[in-house]
């Protein structure tokens, strides 16, 4: 990202500079001459002349609006033009702007004048006379006068009304855009401050109530101009997030220390092996346990360890292609970790916490943290759909597939399970949409790498007009260029891909050896095909984020393919499947909880260590 220039007239001077009033600006050109000329007129009816300046934080336009706020400058040594060629977002470009302007009285508002400029003196003076450390404008209180159509005042309130909830702001109105600084209280919250786009204004609000200092906040006249630039989908989705995080930060993160850390720790244990039974009837999974020979359990439970280590081993080829050197014993730990929380959360929420932690501990960009993910994912079920696909294909020369078909019809049922064909359907579908996806998701990467349009950019944009889109098509471009890495390098495909056919090997063999636990006793060509099928539809299954760690839609999907492909009964199927299940979720919670005693893994920790991380950031953006 370029770094943002001042085109300032050398005959430009700071001396006497009490007050600087910010004008962000995007592709203003048709208001930008109007507001600046009324800016300086309302300034200079309560200010001496030379008291304040007036700075154009133009925000990577691409309309006439530079040349516009060139030319002002130039007219008027108090008027300042703060450039940047690309965009910082709103936050950002106020933050650059009030970094290089010279008053003590840091001041903004929006470039529509939607308030009432009668009221910029009390803004002012309230900061100014050192009565107040920060003030704003507010649209809900008593005694204003504000015409909000129905489309912008609902979501407006909703928004403040979660900041008042989560946040505990005792401001009624955090997006008013007429807003009064110190210099003081915006050098104490602005490294604390992370977003930088919509929400910049609301974060030092709430982080300046939260460090004692004084806010004001009066009612202004207001009244919209034009159409808001604020994607009421997008931004307000956006800007939720941004309470969440901000919530963490200021209310959840300080009180979690290493020993609350360890206790939680123990506790999505206990809870994900728990949540089986959610799913699974209790006695079953007593009376298998009780059944099944414990040496070989024991083995079972040994050789999935192994495959840990290759999932390290992957990672670290992945992220190296990437340019990131790292420890495969790093990033088996740090596997670890997302893999328990993906068993305890729903959504496959665990996979932010390795983003989190490679991030934090590694430097590694969340873009490329997820793309790296992403990676991963893509050959996991390309392994699996493929090794699926291998089967199908000996079924339909031997045919099995007429077995297959028995059961999508009538479902599976027999000693103390009960299958419904719906549920055989479900599954089915869930497994074969996922391999075609995987299929379709390398196509179009391997297309779109080769493709001299740029797609994501061109998809991205049917969403908005807003320039803003270019941020957020930045963002998925850096994803998907490193999705490109990895899977337009020949010998990396090749290297990444027998990695992750060893890990699914593995994972076959484990449930081989838990059915043989079970006593299971057939043909060891028929044992392993079928296995090698069960298993495979079956992950296929859970990747769905239908309950935490796909517990359930595996046991379904497993039983019902291996009692109808295998000379074993459906109770014995359903016995080797929650076996199976409940072995390799305790080696990755156990696992897990190992990692994150020995990574030291604390939220505590993490926020010094993420601190460091933007502090480099910082310091790399402002020397290019």
């Amino acid at each position: 990202m370029g770094r943002p220039t001042e085109r300032r007239p050398a005959a430009a001077t700071a001396a006497g500079v009490e007050v600087s009033v910010v004008l962000p600006a995007y592709n203003e050109a048709r208001t930008i001459e109007n507001t600046v000329r009324v800016t300086v007129e309302t300034l200079e009816s309560f200010l001496p002349a030379d008291a304040f300046e007036v700075i154009v934080a133009e925000d990577g336009c691409d309309d006439e609006t530079p040349v516009i706020a060139d030319r002002l400058a130039a007219e008027d040594d108090r008027i300042r033009h703060y450039h940047s060629d690309e965009r910082l977002g709103r936050g950002g470009a106020l933050e650059r702007a009030f970094e290089a302007a010279d008053g003590d009285t840091l001041v903004y508002f929006d470039t529509d004048l939607a308030t009432d400029m009668r009221h910029l003196e009390e803004l002012v003076e309230r900061v100014r006379s050192g009565e107040y450390d920060a003030a704003t404008g507010s649209r809900w209180m008593p005694d204003r006068v504000a015409d909000r159509p129905r489309k912008r005042g609902v979501p407006s309130r909703a928004y403040n009304g979660l900041v008042r909830l989560f946040l505990r702001s005792d401001l009624r109105d955090h997006q008013c855009g007429f807003k009064a600084f110190s210099r003081e209280t915006f050098e104490v919250l602005r490294d604390d401050v992370e977003d930088n786009h919509w929400f910049w204004d609301t974060e030092m609000l709430v982080r300046a109530q939260r460090a004692g200092l004084r806010v004001a906040e009066f009612p202004v006249d207001w009244e919209p101009k034009g159409d808001t630039k604020v994607d009421l989908v997008r931004d307000v989705l956006g800007m939720g997030s941004q309470i969440l995080r901000t919530w963490w930060q200021l209310s959840v993160r300080p009180r979690i220390t290493r020993r609350v850390t360890i206790v939680a720790g123990l506790l999505l244990t206990v809870f994900a092996l728990a949540l089986m039974t959610l799913y699974i009837d209790p006695s079953e999974v007593i009376a298998v346990l009780g059944d099944a020979d414990p040496v070989l359990v024991a083995a079972a439970a040994i050789i999935y360890v192994v495959s840990w280590p290759l999932r390290g081993i992957r990672y670290r080829d992945i992220l190296g292609e990437l340019g990131y050197r790292e420890t495969a014993g790093f990033l088996t730990g740090a596997i670890f970790i997302s893999q328990t929380g993906n068993l305890v959360f729903p959504a496959r929420a665990g996979d932010a916490v390795r983003a989190y932690v490679v991030k934090a501990r590694r430097n590694i960009p969340y873009p490329s943290g997820f793309a790296s993910l992403a990676v991963e994912r893509v050959f996991d079920l390309l392994t699996i759909a493929g090794l699926a696909g291998v089967v199908l294909v000996g079924l339909a020369a031997t045919g099995g597939l007429d077995d297959i078909a028995t059961v999508l019809a009538t479902g599976v049922s027999g000693g103390s399970v009960d299958v419904s064909a719906d549920d055989v359907r479900t599954v089915a579908y869930v497994a074969t949409g996922v391999g075609v996806v995987a299929i379709l998701g390398v196509l179009g990467i391997a297309l779109s790498a080769r493709a001299d349009r740029n797609v994501v950019r061109a998809f991205v944009g049917r969403f908005s007009s807003d320039s803003y889109v270019d941020l957020v098509a930045g963002v998925i471009e850096q994803f998907v260029s490193d999705l490109q890495a990895v899977a337009g390098n020949r010998a990396a495909f090749g290297r990444v891909g027998l990695t992750s056919l060893a890990i699914w090997t593995v994972d076959v063999v484990t449930a081989v050896v838990v059915l043989l636990a079970l006593g299971v006793d057939i043909d060891p060509v028929v044992l392993v095909g079928v296995s090698f099928f069960a298993v495979s539809v079956g992950n296929l299954a859970k990747v769905l984020p239908l309950s935490p760690g796909g517990v359930g839609l595996y046991e379904i999907a497993f039983t019902v393919f291996m009692a109808a492909l295998a000379p074993v009964t459906p109770a014995a199927a359903l016995a080797a499947a929650v076996l199976d299940h409940a072995v390799k979720n305790a080696v990755t919670v156990v696992g897990g909880v190992a990692s994150m005693l020995s990574l030291n893994v604390s939220l505590t920790t993490a926020v010094e260590e993420s601190a460091d991380v933007r502090d480099r950031e910082r310091e790399l953006a402002e020397s290019e």
